[in-house]
């Protein structure tokens, strides 16, 4: 029987003897894991392999993560060296040390 046909007696069961606490909640039960099945189906995940692409899947965004935040840190980095330069220099040119070179 497949969930469909489960989901449909289930119904059926509760629509002719009432509804109780067991039938609602075996009809819960079913509409949600034959949910979750057409989910999984549109978005291509319902083969064996569905673990591994996702498990890839989670590897990818960690590495992409870890190197967009590598990237901002090498930026940050850049940034300070360039500003420390910059200080320097005007420490310099105040202080006249270019004209000591000539």
């Amino acid at each position: 029987m497949t969930r469909e046909d489960m989901l449909a007696a289930l119904i059926a069961q509760a629509q002719t003897g009432g509804a109780d606490l067991v039938t609602l909640r075996a009809i819960v039960e079913e509409a949600s894991e034959l949910g979750a099945d057409r989910v999984l189906t549109r978005i291509g995940l319902e083969d064996d392999h569905a673990q591994s692409d996702i498990d890839e899947l989670r590897e990818l965004l960690e590495a992409w993560r870890s190197a967009k935040a590598s990237a901002w840190k090498a930026t940050v980095e850049w940034v300070v060296r360039g500003v420390l330069a910059l200080l320097l220099v005007g420490i310099a040119v105040r202080l006249g040390v270019f004209g000591l070179l000539r």
